[in-house]
């Protein structure tokens, strides 16, 4: 079977359980065949007479199954870059950029950034190329994560060696007593309720450590929150990723912990950011 056959046979079979299953199967075979997908269609033609390699149809079988492409193919781009991922670590989402520009708007001079729970430690290395002379750390509870996000530094010129990434856990005492303050923490917490509908590929696959936060989603920024004053300098900023319904929950948290809150949209129009200030100015 030629390549562009099997693209057409692996399109047919996932069309039954992915909404993009053309591109599913030309990034697979992309993989495959390893080569880029833009190499792939600028060499169209050429397609037809390629043989399929082998192994692509356990590929194919793979995300037939719903497991995620990121973690098939071994990556995922994130703010134009790419991410190496794995099962051990949320798989970055467009969403999460507003994130990344809302904290570099609200501290766009931040030399100390602390980012709590990194996974793959996509926010903190784009963060860290944005800000040429900041330094950061990374924690995560997880071992696993923490390598990823090590390996993900090493890739990204001039970030490794201004990334620490280290073992921490916010629901343990303690876990920051030796980190000082930092002018900027950012964070995409476990924010999914515990019965929350998921596609497949989220709830099956994705570290359910990194995604549910009990009945309301907001168990980890209840714990969270009222910790992040002795993180800060004085004019520090945190800013937290949330659930397009949560806003107005997590930003009366924030306040009862002495914030200010501003709330930043994505690209969808949705709440997707609040930005944290120990100001005390009117929240907006």
């Amino acid at each position: 079977m030629t390549a562009a056959e099997a693209i057409r046979e692996a399109t047919a079979r996932l069309s039954a359980t992915s909404d993009t299953a053309r591109l599913d199967a030309e990034l697979l075979m992309a993989h495959a065949l390893r080569v880029s997908r833009s190499d792939l269609l600028v060499r169209g033609l050429a397609v037809e007479n390629w043989h399929a390699p082998e192994g692509f149809e356990a590929l194919v079988d793979r995300r037939a199954a719903c497991e995620p492409l990121a973690y098939i193919v071994g990556s995922a781009e994130f703010y134009g870059r790419p991410f190496r991922v794995t099962p051990d670590v949320l798989i970055p989402r467009p969403d999460s950029e507003s994130v990344v520009d809302a904290a570099l708007e609200a501290a766009p001079g931040a030399t100390r950034v602390l980012d709590l729970g990194t996974g793959s430690g996509a926010l903190l290395i784009i963060l860290l190329r944005k800000l040429p002379k900041a330094t950061g750390v990374g924690i995560d509870a997880s071992a696993a994560a923490l390598e990823i996000a090590a390996e993900n530094a090493l890739v990204n010129r001039h970030v490794a060696e201004r990334a620490d990434f280290r073992l921490g856990d916010w629901t343990q005492a303690g876990w920051a007593d030796d980190f000082g303050r930092f002018d900027l923490v950012i964070c995409n917490p476990p924010y999914v309720e515990d019965d929350a509908e998921l596609q497949r590929d989220v709830r099956e696959y994705e570290p359910a450590s990194a995604l549910f936060a009990g009945p309301e989603g907001l168990d980890d920024y209840r714990i969270l929150i009222p910790q992040l004053p002795a993180l800060l300098t004085g004019d520090g900023v945190a800013v937290l990723e949330i659930g397009h319904t949560q806003a107005e929950a997590v930003g009366a948290i924030a306040a009862e912990a002495g914030f200010s809150v501003t709330l930043r949209q994505d690209l969808g129009g949705r709440p997707r950011a609040l930005i944290l200030s120990l100001d005390r100015g009117e929240s907006r």
